[in-house]
């Protein structure tokens, strides 16, 4: 294990064979961290989930963030990424999953072995991601759902619910099925002209 001063480890946490932790990274008590990992600088691991009950007066009230994460082996984890600690039970991180900088994982995600995802991507609580998926660059993903193995989402997609079919391509907000999104765009640059001939048919059909 190589830990490079300014990190920060807390207590009872597990960190396994040839990993390297970079300064500046932080891995909260309870955590755990696989053989052959990689930890870039300024990574959070374990830092409480967003849970807040409201409460009759508007307030918020902490639900208690009790779980902890889970990092398996040969994963890769960019510059100031967040994973945070489950509620109850485990945030985890399969094998293999590489990680981009500035990605926020919230808390009892599951990412899928050997799953790859871009810079500035959301992935809201309880949601679970499968194998050898792809997740473009600032991809927003809802809560509680599931997304199929290798599923590949194009950038600034948002995914609102649950991917059955395995090996699909996604692309949009909502996100839709990678062709039709394309086919949708066309349409979208011909909205204007479309417009125009409408209003000069509705101005002929008006003069009669």
């Amino acid at each position: 294990v190589k830990i490079y001063p300014q990190a920060y480890i807390g207590d009872n946490v597990s960190i396994g064979d040839n990993t390297v932790i970079y300064s500046g990274v932080k891995i909260y008590s309870g955590c755990s961290v696989g053989n052959d990992c990689i930890l870039h600088s300024g990574c959070v691991i374990g830092s409480d989930g967003f849970g807040f009950a409201p409460q009759p007066d508007g307030s918020y009230k902490k639900v208690p963030q009790n779980g902890v994460v889970i990092i398996k082996n040969f994963v890769e984890i960019g510059a100031n990424t967040t994973i945070d600690r489950a509620t109850m039970q485990a945030t985890v991180i399969e094998n293999g999953v590489k990680l981009d900088n500035l990605i926020q994982v919230a808390h009892n995600v599951e990412i899928g072995e050997n799953t790859a995802i871009a810079a500035q991507t959301g992935i809201s609580g309880s949601t679970k991601i499968g194998k050898g998926c792809i997740i473009a660059g600032q991809v927003g993903i809802v809560g509680h759902i599931t997304i199929a193995d290798a599923s590949m989402i194009g950038a600034q997609s948002g995914v609102s619910k649950t991917i059955k079919d395995t090996g699909q391509k996604w692309f949009g907000s909502p996100a839709i099925d990678y062709k039709d999104a394309l086919r949708a765009n066309v349409l979208i640059k011909q909205l204007p002209d479309l417009n125009k001939r409408i209003l000069e048919l509705e101005r002929i059909i008006k003069a009669k």
